[in-house]
């Protein structure tokens, strides 16, 4: 089971609403941390999301909506983690009020996530200046004229700099959510509920933002069946050769078609899965490295090692501590 079943409340996440946000990356925020979650077997939500606003009637992208009844910008002082969503009009300074709720959200520690053009926020408010972030591909030559002490990425999903994290598109802050269920509770957890969002449950923060999907005038050619297979492998020896030669496809076309429809390489996304496995391995219980190696595929305990601090920034003893069972729990088989 994820640890926070013994916090004393649930982790609170306040969600800034500003004219002209986009309401879909709202909706993310509220599917991600506002849901409960009886399948994780929790005695408590592990998150609590809050909306708030400027005004006492915000109108949202377009018209679509108009937010009202919410409370006001005071939210975000009892906040654990502040997203701020974005919007379309990002060359028009945000207002006053709402830099200052990201100022002093950010100066007492708290944790900030935006998400697609929510990073110009960030920006403005000067919170990203000489750190690491990312924002839209299409905004990105806007962003560097706009805020040029900043150390853009444009071309990965989302960037991750402890306290203060950027996702690159509205699809991709669902990326970075499961980045966070993974950071805060565990790969099982994450693994949970990017099931019940039926989205992949791990796509490394590197990965390209765009990917093209085209539409085909062939038959289907969708990596899904050979992904299935390959999940069910992982502690087989299996190579890009043989996810090739499975596909009927030559090294060369299957790693074409990962780069377009994943963003990413054959081997690295083998590698994601098998680190993935480990980390939910370790959380059941089982404590032997060299076993954790070998049914996740990573052959040794010091690649195993290498890897899952990499993902995680622990290493497994620690990830085990954090999200392992209690102690004196049997081991899973």
């Amino acid at each position: 089971m994820p640890q926070g079943s013994s916090q004393s409340r649930p982790h609170r996440v306040a969600v800034i609403v500003d004219e002209g946000t986009n309401p879909f990356e709202v909706g993310v925020a509220t599917e991600l941390f506002g849901l409960p979650r009886p399948e994780l077997g929790l005695d408590r939500p592990p998150y609590e999301v809050t909306l708030c606003a400027p005004t006492p009637g915000v109108r949202m992208n377009h018209g679509f909506f108009t937010l009202t009844g919410v409370p006001g910008l005071e939210a975000v002082d009892d906040a654990d983690t502040l997203v701020v969503p974005g919007r379309p009009d990002n060359v028009v300074p945000r207002g006053a009020a709402v830099l200052d709720a990201i100022r002093r959200t950010h100066a007492r520690g708290a944790r900030i996530l935006s998400f697609c053009t929510g990073s110009f926020a960030l920006a403005e408010a000067g919170l990203l200046d000489g750190r690491r972030a990312t924002t839209h591909w299409l905004w990105a030559d806007t962003f560097r004229e706009l805020h040029p002490k900043v150390l853009l990425e444009p071309d990965v999903l989302f960037v991750d700099e402890g306290d203060l994290l950027t996702a690159a598109g509205s699809a991709a802050a669902l990326d970075l959510g499961l980045h966070l269920w993974r950071r805060d509770h565990g790969a099982e957890a994450a693994n949970h509920v990017s099931r019940r969002l039926v989205f992949a449950a791990h796509r490394d923060g590197g990965q390209q933002q765009f990917v093209e999907r085209p539409v085909p005038d062939v038959p289907d050619e969708s990596l899904g069946p050979l992904l299935v297979w390959a999940q069910e492998r992982l502690g087989e020896p299996l190579t890009v050769a043989d996810l090739a030669a499975r596909a009927a496809l030559s090294p060369a076309t299957l790693h074409r078609r990962f780069r377009a429809q994943l963003g990413t390489t054959p081997l690295a996304w083998l590698t994601g899965e098998r680190v993935a496995l480990a980390c939910r391995l370790i959380e059941r219980g089982e404590e032997r490295l060299d076993v954790v190696a070998a049914r996740s595929g990573l052959g040794t305990a010091a690649n195993l090692r290498a890897r899952v601090r990499r993902e995680t920034g622990l290493s497994p003893s620690a990830y085990r501590r954090r999200f392992g069972p209690p102690a004196g729990e049997a081991v899973m088989a």
